[in-house]
């Protein structure tokens, strides 16, 4: 289905323009980069290094936090993920974001979605990214793939329900980063996206 883009982008929420955080919440951005490879629409995440200062390790995408010199949120998703992995800008079209979600250590992350063009070159900052992998949209809309988890957060003091998806070549994408994967499956499967 190489006309997912225009299938897709009717089902995301439109660009949100300037944005506040909630009361206590920091603001961020993510970009989730599709891209068509190997006959299949995939996903780019990141996994950070263990040397930043949050989510050591984890696999999230290419993101951050809004900056005063960021007039919107998309402009901070794409200058992150130029930042972190050399995305250029001007290859990203972006199609729509998600819903604005809230994580337990309080950043208010608004989602876009873009297509990248493929192969691409890529430039990673190796200060806070490991590594970068492309993940098939047909493996991800598998259900038995995905599990939830009651896991404790001890640095809050919580008992968390966490979506999390089964290691995919060794990664293991949960947490946020599986609850924005969720909602970005939740809008294919309104759009007839089935897999491939």
């Amino acid at each position: 289905m190489r006309d997912l883009p225009s299938r897709l982008a009717p089902h995301l929420l439109p660009d949100p323009g300037p944005v506040h955080a909630p009361q206590d919440a920091r603001l961020a951005a993510v970009l989730l980069p599709l891209y068509h490879a190997k006959g299949e629409w995939q996903l780019l995440y990141t996994r950070r290094t263990d040397t930043v200062e949050s989510h050591r390790g984890q696999v999230s995408f290419p993101g951050g936090m809004v900056e005063e010199r960021d007039a919107t949120p998309r402009e901070t998703a794409l200058r992150e993920a130029e930042e972190e992995i050399g995305l250029d800008p001007a290859k990203v079209r972006i199609l729509g974001s998600l819903d604005p979600m809230l994580t337990i250590t309080q950043f208010q992350v608004i989602p876009f979605v873009g297509v990248i063009p493929w192969p691409t070159e890529l430039r990673i900052s190796t200060q806070e990214v490991a590594t970068v992998f492309g993940v098939p949209l047909s493996w991800l809309l598998q259900e038995d793939n995905l599990e939830v988890r009651i896991q404790p957060e001890a640095s809050l003091g919580l008992r968390e329900a966490v979506h999390a998806f089964r290691p995919y070549q060794g990664e293991v994408i949960w947490g946020a980063t599986a609850r924005i994967t969720l909602d970005l499956l939740r809008r294919l499967r309104s759009a007839g996206f089935t897999g491939n």
